[in-house]
């Protein structure tokens, strides 16, 4: 007899590059089930935290999105366990937040409506909520989206004796779950990658915009908060090193005395001043997603002439 088996993995790619394919925002499928799994395997590895147990029980049973997560951001259930013994009084107070994820559907839907609307050719891939090693707070892949539950943790009770300067800038309160599932829903959309640093700024600042469009809010007000009143001065400073490959004090780095991913409010900038000049609103979200030309797009946007 045959074996079924490479029917099994055909099939079973079809359904998945199906869901990735996805045009209707009510059928896309939102993922939770790791976050149980995360849980279990938490109070089972207790006391002494034990990587095969989150291997077993949390890692080998998980979804496609905590596949997705373990090469960049997991990375091993050894890596997981230490992270999560160095926080651990902080990820022992997150459980009732990550609780609440999988009653904000609705809230979710509704900024994926709202894409729809203004670029019906949209596609809703998955969105995976996954527990992680507090270095991500999503990511969007081919199989869908990837949220970091952990890094939606933070209330006014929230111990942070363990916290760097980095988590207390970037955790956020669960309640900013759509907005971050609306900027990676975006970056799903967009036909281009950062290669300049001006590219790569208007990715990542134009997921922001977009972002906020659909869904009320973006996830970077602490950079705008700095940033706004220093607009030329930091405009002037990007414009030096813009079409240069070099991220390093706008996106990914460290940046001593500001904000980190400054590159992100940039970006934003000159999408907002597009979106701004164009008289057919729905053609300009199709022009920011499909951006072929990084300096053609910021010359059609006019922003550098507020400061001329």
């Amino acid at each position: 007899m045959k074996s079924i088996f490479p029917f099994l993995a055909f099939s079973m790619a079809i359904i998945l590059t199906s869901a990735a394919q996805n045009r209707d925002p009510l059928k896309t499928e939102i993922v939770t089930t790791d976050l149980d799994n995360f849980w279990i395997a938490f109070e089972a590895a207790k006391p002494d935290l034990k990587p095969e147990v989150f291997q077993k029980l949390y890692l080998d049973k998980g979804s496609e999105g905590v596949k997705g997560f373990i090469p960049g951001r997991i990375k091993s259930a050894e890596n997981l366990a230490k992270r999560v013994q160095q926080r651990i009084n902080y990820y022992s107070s997150i459980k009732p937040s990550t609780d609440k994820i999988a009653r904000m559907q609705d809230d979710i839907r509704k900024s994926l409506v709202k894409l729809k609307e203004l670029y019906p050719d949209a596609i809703f891939p998955p969105v995976y909520f996954v527990i992680g090693a507090m270095s991500s707070g999503g990511t969007s892949s081919d199989d869908g989206l990837i949220i970091g539950a952990e890094m939606y943790g933070m209330t006014p009770e929230t111990p942070k004796g363990e916290l760097n300067d980095w988590l207390l800038t970037v955790l956020k309160p669960v309640e900013e779950v759509p907005h971050i599932v609306a900027h990676e829903l975006i970056h799903f959309q967009q036909t281009y990658d950062g290669e300049t640093l001006l590219q790569a700024c208007l990715k990542e600042g134009s997921a922001d915009f977009i972002a906020e469009l659909i869904s009320g809010k973006h996830i970077n007000d602490h950079i705008h908060d700095f940033a706004n009143p220093k607009e030329k001065e930091l405009w002037l400073e990007f414009r030096e090193r813009m079409l240069e490959k070099d991220y390093d004090g706008w996106l990914y780095t460290p940046s001593p005395g500001r904000p980190n991913d400054l590159g992100y409010w940039m970006g934003y900038k000159i999408t907002e001043a597009y979106y701004n000049n164009a008289s057919d609103k729905k053609k300009a979200i199709r022009e920011i997603l499909t951006i072929k030309d990084e300096k053609k797009f910021l010359e059609a946007s006019g922003y550098e002439k507020k400061f001329q």
